[in-house]
């Protein structure tokens, strides 16, 4: 299961519902082939994207979203789970949740919360528009659609 912890509402008031921020994660995680691990969603003012965006990309100005993968990108690796199994049958034992990482969103410079969610995610699972050939961009808009539709 993918746990979504969601932070700085109050910067967002017209942030979609907490149940359909945690929908947009579980998606567009499910479509990397991540259906189990833990992210945090945040929001934040001008002042502290700014200061985010100086300190880890060099841009001393405000951006829409930042992404801060921990665990490092790709898809998690399934674990063995058979019947009467565990580390004393000599299968490795569960490895805890992983760690995805943080997406940090300012509302003041997105124009379409929803696709920052989506956006912020998809930089957290390893994609990256400026290096692909669309087909980040290209998952996003079909997330979006799927989620409208």
């Amino acid at each position: 299961m993918l746990d979504v912890e969601v932070f700085g509402t109050g910067l967002a008031p017209g942030a979609p519902p907490i149940e359909v921020v945690r929908r947009l994660c579980v998606r567009a995680s499910a479509s990397a082939g991540v259906h189990d691990g833990h992210l945090a969603i945040e929001f934040v003012d001008t002042a502290q994207i700014t200061r985010l965006n100086a300190e880890h990309r060099d841009q001393d100005r405000p951006t829409d979203v930042l992404s801060f993968p921990i665990d490092g990108a790709g898809t998690q690796t399934s674990q063995r789970r058979g019947r009467g199994g565990g580390a004393e049958h000599g299968e490795r034992p569960a490895a805890p949740p992983r760690e995805l990482g943080d997406v940090v969103i300012c509302p003041e410079h997105t124009s379409d919360l929803r696709e920052a969610i989506v956006h912020g995610v998809l930089h957290l699972l390893g994609m990256d528009h400026e290096t692909d050939d669309g087909q980040m961009l290209s998952l996003q808009r079909e997330l979006l659609a799927r989620e409208k539709g």
